[in-house]
């Protein structure tokens, strides 16, 4: 390997030059960083710009018999980060190809390469005054679009199942053909990036979660902007009251009168998001006393959960929807809703109240709102990535939220993400699997449920630890596995894992398996690309 690896340094050198092949300790330090517990460092790194360097790239690995593991901005927190699943691999980083290649306003679409961010999209958008919005996560304003879409990852407008607003994905093979998918294999295909499906075979999916290609553009649709938005907190007081709220929000999910991704967060998923672990209030570690978090629930004015969706349409629209909701949970949840007045109403009288307690917490609520708002018509914000840095030595950065990397921070956490029916009683029976394990373990369990779609809520239960605490470190991946099992054990299947667990998902009897395994041996007989990723065997 040693021979071949110095052989195709030499060849990718001359390919792309010196300064974009990384391979000193110095140079591959940021891309073995990683949230988890057991970071992968890679052989080395490649930086290519262009479709044509991409295809060059992948022929040559195939002479040298090397893989390749291809990333668009390395920013997957909480599922590996840049770390490939196994070690022995090259990183190709398609983080320089971030050309934004088309915006068609009238049919609301962009063309976007894999390193096109977040905050990216959205200043195009604004700086050019367009009447669109992009989809937005909560992963921060330097992730790549390309690379959560590939992941089946989901945001929080109407769009925010974003795998269903995705078309034409311009693909590079192991043999280093490219593929075009849908109408893009025709030439001045007019619906290229319109109609999804093209005519044949829908290849679009197997390029998701798996291994079999390097995605170097796609078609990404864009939301025109409504009349209105307007943001909806609901608070409920105890932790079993959130089953009934599910089931009441459930027939309005479906019957399209909330029309976003709904969110639904535990009260440490939400006082992540305003502070640190308070060490002084909790001497011996997590977890966190249940009176302390008592307390502080009552401090921020929170309750046992916090549910949190937008409405958007023209004013008519939001306020019979908002009726909707008051009709359906205004018995069952403390309900707030959020728009541009009511913001304006809030910072006037937190100026009002200036410095004191009071006012401090009313200007910090409208703060959030403001960000909850932006993030709503699609323009980031860090401070969501909070969070990450709960177990943190040293808490957040200076001038967090801007450049927040949980990665390079040393910040310890791993996503658990099971999917379970939108039904409330599942969403409580999910929550008891896990919370003996987290407590068991002394740590905090965060928990976030979203309405990814009509009918299904996907998890997100995150595990923070202090990485500088090998004790802790090794508690949180005992928890992780265990939970992992538990979860899987119970039908409760992730939509998303880390590299890590991807070996988990086959019991070695499952024919889906072979399946895949069958189409990587046509596709990549030499398994060059991302071997492990998706394939658990």
């Amino acid at each position: 390997m040693a021979a071949a690896l110095d052989a195709a340094l030499g060849a990718w050198r001359l390919l792309l030059g010196p300064a974009r092949v990384l391979s000193s300790p110095s140079e591959l330090m940021p891309f073995a960083a990683s949230t988890a517990a057991r970071p992968v460092p890679p052989l080395a790194v490649l930086r290519p710009v262009s479709h044509d360097e991409v295809v060059a790239l992948v022929r040559s690995a195939g002479e040298f018999d090397i893989p390749l593991y291809p990333l668009s901005t390395g920013r997957n927190w909480g599922y590996g980060d840049a770390c490939p699943p196994t070690s022995g691999q090259v990183i190709v980083d398609l983080g320089g190809m971030n050309r934004i290649l088309q915006v068609d306003s009238e049919l609301a679409y962009a063309v976007i390469e894999p390193g096109v961010t977040q905050a990216q999209l959205a200043g195009h958008l604004a700086e050019r005054a367009l009447p669109l919005w992009m989809d937005c996560t909560g992963a921060g304003p330097d992730t790549s679009l390309v690379g959560n879409i590939l992941e089946r990852g989901f945001g929080h407008s109407p769009y925010g199942n974003r795998m269903l607003h995705v078309a034409g994905m311009r693909i590079v093979l192991a043999n280093g053909d490219t593929l075009e998918t849908g109408f893009g294999h025709f030439a001045h295909a007019s619906a290229a990036h319109l109609y999804p499906y093209g005519v044949g075979p829908w290849l679009d999916g197997l390029f998701t979660q798996s291994n079999f290609g390097i995605v170097t553009s796609l078609g990404f649709w864009l939301m025109p902007q409504s009349k209105m938005v307007s943001h909806m907190i609901a608070s409920v007081a105890e932790p079993a009251g959130i089953a009934r709220v599910v089931d009441a929000l459930r027939p309005l999910r479906l019957d399209g009168t909330l029309r976003s991704v709904v969110h639904i967060g535990n009260d440490l998923r939400v006082l992540s998001g305003g502070m640190v672990f308070p060490s002084h209030l909790a001497p011996a570690g997590p977890p966190l006393p249940a009176q302390v978090r008592a307390s502080l629930r009552a401090q921020v004015g929170i309750g046992a959960w916090t549910v949190s969706a937008a409405l958007y349409g023209r004013p008519a629209q939001v306020r019979e929807a908002r009726r909707a909701i008051v009709r359906a949970v205004g018995g069952l949840a403390r309900l707030r809703f959020l728009d541009e007045r009511t913001l304006a109403i809030g910072a006037a009288a937190a100026r009002l109240l200036g410095r004191g307690a009071l006012g401090r917490r009313l200007s910090a609520q409208v703060d959030l709102g403001r960000s909850l708002l932006n993030m709503n018509r699609g323009v980031p914000d860090g401070r969501f990535l909070a969070g990450a840095y709960w177990r943190r030595r040293g808490g957040w950065p200076a001038g967090f939220p801007a450049g927040a990397n949980p990665a390079r921070d040393g910040c310890g956490m791993m996503w658990l993400a099971p999917v379970l029916p939108m039904r409330g009683e599942e969403l409580l029976r999910v929550y008891g699997l896990v919370e003996p394990l987290f407590a068991s373990g002394r740590l905090d369990l965060f928990a976030t449920f979203s309405m990814i779609n009509e009918r299904t809520l996907g998890g997100v239960l995150t595990i923070c630890f202090d990485k500088e605490d090998a004790a802790e470190t090794a508690r949180a991946q005992a928890c992780y596995e265990a939970a992992f099992a538990r979860l899987l054990g119970a039908g409760y299947v992730p939509y998303r894992v880390a590299p890590h667990s991807m070996s988990a998902l086959d019991n070695g009897h499952d024919s889906y398996w072979r399946t895949v395994s069958r189409i990587k041996s046509a596709l990549d007989p030499q398994g060059l690309i991302a071997p492990g990723r998706y394939m658990p065997r």
